[in-house]
């Protein structure tokens, strides 16, 4: 179901311009290309900006138009900007207004969920695609130090000006992803994430317990819906523990952790 975090109907298609290279690395196989090969053969400078920001999609971006009908209604093309800007409503979020997503009501949730599964006490923490801050922030007042791993430019600018409001210190937004952290071997005493596992568990899984110490703990908070699927699967095959907790509005979720040998 899409996300409706901001009203997109009276927003400019050239709000993908907006767009951070990684961003742009997304859309294919996120975006209704039928609908998007409209919106770009009227706005031939938004598909010139994604085939030159990221030069590895241009086939893709070539290809969406290439297949797409010509249509010359104004309210046609119009609605296919809308529907492409609703498929991405997350990414105009974080372009516009982090604040927005930053409000939402599943991020309420008991912050004891994550603080009871370990001691983060003068801790070195990692918290990967940190997004706004929901699970480095909780734990910033208590670790040694909160490096907050996040691909988009944007959110890691609003991150660091929310922990100088809140007058924490100790927070270094990084850019990085899942699969490709900027830290060394066994950096961390804490590698933690939220709502960003399982695009690829085996690779990004190896990749948290590289930078975990012996000793040290992994944790997926939340790290899956509430489901027995393939994701729960891969994570208990290799010892993780597990339970659930409840978002506001959400629904439930599950966590998952691991002491790592």
């Amino acid at each position: 179901m899409p996300l409706e975090w901001m009203d997109i109907s009276s927003l400019s298609f050239n709000t993908l311009l907006l767009l951070e290279q990684v961003q742009v690395s997304w859309l294919p196989g996120w975006l209704p290309e039928d609908k998007l090969g409209i919106a770009l053969k009227a706005n031939p400078v938004v598909a010139w900006y994604l085939r030159h920001k990221c030069p590895r999609i241009s086939d893709w971006v070539d290809g969406v138009i290439s297949a797409a009908e010509q249509v010359s209604d104004p309210a046609a093309i119009r609605q296919a900007e809308r529907d492409v800007l609703a498929a991405m409503n997350d990414l105009v979020v974080y372009a516009l207004d982090p604040q927005l997503y930053d409000a939402q009501p599943f991020l309420d949730w008991d912050s004891q969920e994550l603080l009871s599964l370990v001691d983060f006490s003068g801790k070195t923490v990692l918290d990967v695609g940190a997004g706004t801050g929901r699970l480095a922030l909780t734990v910033a007042p208590l670790a040694a130090a909160v490096f907050a791993v996040e691909p988009v430019a944007n959110l890691r600018q609003y991150l660091k000006q929310k922990a100088a409001n809140l007058g924490i210190h100790n927070l270094y937004p990084a850019d990085g992803l899942i699969t490709d952290i900027p830290f060394p071997n066994q950096f961390a005493d804490i590698c933690m994430a939220g709502h960003v596992f399982g695009d690829n568990p085996k690779d990004e899984t190896w990749e948290m317990l590289r930078l975990t110490r012996s000793g040290g703990m992994v944790i997926l908070c939340p790290g899956n819906s509430d489901q027995d699927n393939a994701i729960h699967a891969f994570l208990v095959a290799r010892g993780f523990q597990w339970s659930r907790f409840e978002e506001p509005r959400d629904g439930w979720k599950r966590k998952y952790w691991l002491k790592r040998a």
